[in-house]
Order: C-alpha cells, then structure tokens, then sequence
C-alpha cells in the first residue's frame, strides 16, 4: 500500500509559520499581510478571520518562534534539577547563546528588528515568555552568589551575563550591515563562545561570593 500523505498545515499554522519567517527578515513595519498571505497560501480574510489584525498576528508568530526555539534549544539546557546551580546556571547560558547564534532562529531575528524600531507590543512578550525565563535565570544566580548577596548584586551579575549572550545578536547584526567584515570569532565558533560567557561568569560569581562571605576572624 502507498505511505499516508501528511496532511495539509492548516491556515492558522501556516500564517504562523510564514509570519514568523517575514517578521524576522523584514521586522513589524516593513512587512505586509498581503506577502505573509502569499507565502502561506491563503487570502487576507484568513488573517481576520484567525488574529484580528496585524498586531495580534505579530505577536503569535512571534510566541511561536520562541516555542519552536525552545523545543531545539530547551533553556535548561539539558543539565539535570538535581545539578548543582552552577552547572544548571551553565546550562541555560549554553542555550541561550545556541539559540542566539542559530541562523534559523526566527525569534531573536525579530528581537533584532524590535530593537531597532520598537513596537508597543513588546511588553506584553516579556511578561508572557521571556519574564519566567528570566525568573529562573535570576535565581540561579542568587543561589551561586549563597545567602549573603542582595538583590542590586544580583540583578548586576544577570545583566552582565545577558549582555555577553546579546552581544552576540549585535556582531550578527553588524554583519548583516557590515559583509566585509569577516572576522567575527564569536559567530566562527559561538560553541568556544559560550564556553567563555560561562567560565567568564562562574569566576565572576565565584569572586563575588568569597567577597560576600563572612571571613573568620568575623566569627564571634
């Protein structure tokens, strides 16, 4: 008997699937419903019909892109619960650099857009998906910092960390603009370049901890 044919993507899912992909080369402003309709093979009624309109359809392309990014790249990293906070701290770091430097992430092609012309949708995507992620990362790093840190501490050390993970999207970035220049380590091997974030910010969070604790001759 011939193999089963799979079934056809419904509309919904392919508006997703080719917004998503339009979003991210041409960002929210510069891309139409008419080319996204076209590339899903459908009619702009669909898109009534399913989002309302342009801005709701943003957003759930862009959710997608973040769920579909997660499904490849799951932001534990693959380190065990049980795992010591370091390496789980490690373990999200290595993930949120993979997915950065993945050429196929839709989702952070369409950060990169948002930074440089903001939409007002963007709150509503930090709180719904990337706030917990956020939450978790955060706590991490106040178990790694022990009992003594505080909360400026901490929030410095999280900045820190996502600046060198975002620095990456800016050289990509700069060599979207920029072709001819080709020297860019941190995208010929992003694998050594998480490698570096992570040691970087272990010794860091190390140093800060063995300030933050209280030395012996401070024991009553």
């Amino acid at each position: 008997m011939p193999e089963p044919t799979a079934k056809p993507l419904k509309t919904r899912t392919r508006l997703i699937i080719a917004a998503s992909r339009i979003f991210a080369e041409k960002g929210f402003q510069e891309a139409t419903i008419a080319e996204i309709c076209e590339q899903a093979q459908t009619n702009i009624a669909s898109v009534n019909y399913h989002f309302r309109d342009k801005e709701s359809l943003y957003l759930e392309a862009w959710r997608h892109a973040f769920l579909k990014d997660l499904e490849i790249y799951p932001s534990d990293g693959g380190v065990a619960p049980s795992a010591s906070p370091e390496k789980r701290l490690a373990g999200r770091i290595r993930s949120l650099i993979a997915r950065i430097a993945d050429d196929d992430s839709h989702f952070f092609a369409i950060i990169n857009k948002e930074m440089a012309q903001p939409t007002s949708l963007l709150p509503e995507i930090l709180e719904k998906e990337i706030n917990p992620q956020r939450q978790a990362m955060l706590t991490l790093i106040a178990e790694c910092l022990g009992p003594n840190t505080d909360e400026r501490t901490i929030h410095f050390c999280h900045a820190s960390i996502i600046g060198q993970c975002f620095h990456l999207l800016k050289v990509k970035h700069m060599q979207s603009h920029f072709p001819a220049r080709k020297h860019n380590p941190e995208l010929e091997n992003p694998t050594a370049y998480a490698d570096h974030v992570v040691h970087f910010s272990l010794a860091g969070i190390k140093a800060l901890r063995d300030r933050l604790e209280p030395s012996s001759g401070d024991e009553t």
